[in-house]
């Protein structure tokens, strides 16, 4: 696997696919850079070499050329954060683009226009590509969160540099981060799956089942298991058609010797609302008229438990409506179960949209192995796909 170290970017121009489509409010501040944080150690190590940085990134889903969706209202936050000026490229292609690049003297970083302003990004276009490609004399990958999607910069991009390419360093730790769950864990492995639909994680069930000892299922899952298995989940949100699935699932479980949790108890409510009357509840006799919104506290018991004991702990998924303080405790006491077990000498990978919400909502990121930037791109990891990002670099 080449890497950024494998290089030395003396005099060299550098053609990095970062990830920057971050937030930015109606004033078109950027309201969280994480993501511009995390491409750092990355163009660091490239400046320090001698060499400079060209970016090209895409932000939002702009039809065509939209001014709300230009990379320019990214540019102070781009420079604050980096501790150097970024220059602006009010064009990825082109003489625009040329010129800026041409011009690029060792130690300055330039950022490209927005690519998805052209439609040829997503469809993978190989003549414009080609044209990226021109820019820079060495291709690094570093966008984990798109290195699922076989576009122009992520993908076809790789083929006009047959040796010079290689994994930045966010995207190989990404990488070695998910190999540490997927391929070299220490046992016990204790996944934990959580969010609302079966749905969403059968592909991840039926690939990590090989690979883990014990399987947390939580948050709104929960309860396709549940009535598939008869109990009584009043108006608690399920999946009616996957109970065969469910079903399956803890089969194959017992089968492979893995041991499944589920809550045993729940916080329910008379109303979807951090307004509504709650109680703890058995959660197979969950009463018409009322719906589970968290983990009871006997669940948590026994999940402490399971997670305490395990030396690698997968996090996708929170155990309830964490957005709502009401049913938030189930999420924050797993995180905090997590983080004990981190700083006990387990490893800890937390991935996925609301997960990483919520570790970053409640303080508990620095208290994990390693928090995944990307929500799609870990998941079809996890499925055991392999990412197009990611093979053409290892072409």
């Amino acid at each position: 696997m080449k890497t950024l170290n494998d290089f030395n970017f003396n005099n060299k121009k550098a053609l990095i696919r970062v990830d920057f489509n971050v937030p930015l409010d109606e004033n078109f501040e950027v309201t969280d850079a994480t993501r511009i944080e995390a491409a750092k150690p990355t163009i660091d190590k490239i400046l320090a070499d001698g060499g400079s940085v060209i970016l090209m990134s895409h932000l939002g889903r702009p039809k065509g050329k939209e001014d709300k969706y230009s990379l320019q209202h990214i540019v102070s936050t781009a420079t604050e954060v980096l501790g150097h000026e970024v220059k602006f490229a009010s064009d990825c292609r082109g003489e625009v683009a040329k010129n800026a690049a041409d011009n690029l003297k060792p130690g300055e970083i330039l950022l490209l226009e927005n690519l998805r302003f052209y439609a040829e990004e997503e469809d993978g276009d190989v003549a414009f590509a080609k044209e990226l490609a021109s820019l820079g004399d060495i291709y690094v990958n570093d966008a984990f969160g798109t290195a699922h999607r076989a576009h122009a910069s992520t993908t076809i991009i790789a083929r006009f540099f047959p040796n010079e390419k290689c994994f930045g360093l966010l995207l190989a730790k990404e990488i070695e981060s998910l190999n540490k769950v997927l391929k070299d864990s220490e046992k016990p492995v204790c996944a934990v799956l959580g969010g609302s639909k079966v749905s969403s994680k059968i592909t991840v069930i039926e690939n990590i089942l090989d690979k883990v000892d014990h399987m947390i299922i939580g948050g709104g899952m929960t309860f396709t298991f549940i009535k598939a298995q008869g109990g009584k989940i009043g108006d608690s949100i399920c999946e009616d058609d996957k109970q065969e699935l469910a079903l399956e699932i803890l089969r194959l479980a017992k089968e492979k010797g893995v041991q499944i949790h589920i809550p045993v108890d729940v916080v329910a409510a008379d109303a979807f609302s951090n307004d509504a009357n709650t109680k703890i509840v058995d959660v197979r006799e969950i009463p018409d008229g009322w719906q589970g919104l968290d983990a009871g506290p006997k669940s948590l018991e026994n999940f402490k438990k399971v997670i305490l004991a395990s030396k690698t702990i997968l996090w996708n998924g929170p155990l309830g409506v964490f957005e709502m303080e009401k049913f938030a405790n189930g999420t924050i006491e797993l995180g905090n179960f997590i983080a004990e077990a981190t700083a006990k000498g387990a490893f800890s990978l937390v991935g996925g949209g609301d997960s990483v919400a919520a570790v970053k909502q409640f303080g508990l990121e620095p208290k994990m192995s390693y928090v995944s930037t990307g929500g799609g791109a870990m998941l079809e990891m996890l499925e055991g796909k392999i990412l197009p990002g990611i093979a053409a670099i290892l072409e």
